[in-house]
């Protein structure tokens, strides 16, 4: 029995209540997984009595919010069955949904329904939201890879120039080093020649 045949039975608050219970049942919810400091995500269909890592109906899918942008491999149809059957999801789960156009998909269909549109119309603007959102994904992870290799190369010329430094560095201690040595050298062979003139002259 729908809300509004007991709403058209006068029925009351109680009974309002269990049905809406009963209709909120099920729970799309985030099921953890991954060693600590490294966790991912199984999206699940569960009971909403069951405990968040326990017992659970379907799984929809996996988030793994540890890669940029963060992975979401998701089931879409199963997904949008079980919104348009009534299960409820937690926050995470419904920013999840979203993102990947499960509500959009619900929303078209619902205009389909009240005659707004066609399918045919329907599914146009819903590919054409995808094609728009895969463009910016797909912008975004080329500017990932830009900077990352933008950043690699600030880093190997940073080194570069520490490298060059400390080469020249070494090669001044060096030339230093060998210019006392001849200096030295050239000392001792004055000094020498002195004392041979001496013994010449005695």
């Amino acid at each position: 029995m729908s809300v509004f045949e007991l709403l058209k039975k006068n029925a009351t608050f109680a009974q309002l209540k269990i049905l809406n219970h009963q209709k909120m049942a099920t729970k799309i919810r985030l099921q953890r997984h991954g060693r600590k400091g490294y966790a991912f995500y199984h999206i699940v269909v569960a009971d909403s009595r069951a405990p968040r890592d326990g017992k659970f109906i379907e799984k929809l899918g996996t988030y793994n919010p540890n890669t940029n942008p963060a992975t979401i491999d998701l089931n879409f149809e199963q997904a949008l069955k079980w919104v348009l059957s009534g299960a409820q999801p937690t926050d995470t789960a419904r920013n999840i949904l979203s993102d990947k156009g499960v509500y959009l998909k619900k929303h078209l269909l619902g205009g389909v329904a009240k005659g707004a549109f066609s399918e045919a119309v329907a599914d146009q603007k819903f590919n054409e939201w995808l094609n728009a959102k895969n463009s910016k994904l797909e912008a975004v992870k080329n500017k990932l890879v830009a900077d990352k290799a933008a950043n690699a190369k600030t880093r190997l010329d940073a080194e570069q120039a520490v490298n060059k430094a400390k080469a020249e560095a070494v090669a001044k201690k060096k030339a230093e080093a060998l210019a006392a040595k001849q200096e030295a050298e050239a000392a001792a062979k004055a000094e020498a020649a002195a004392e041979n003139s001496e013994d010449a002259q005695g």
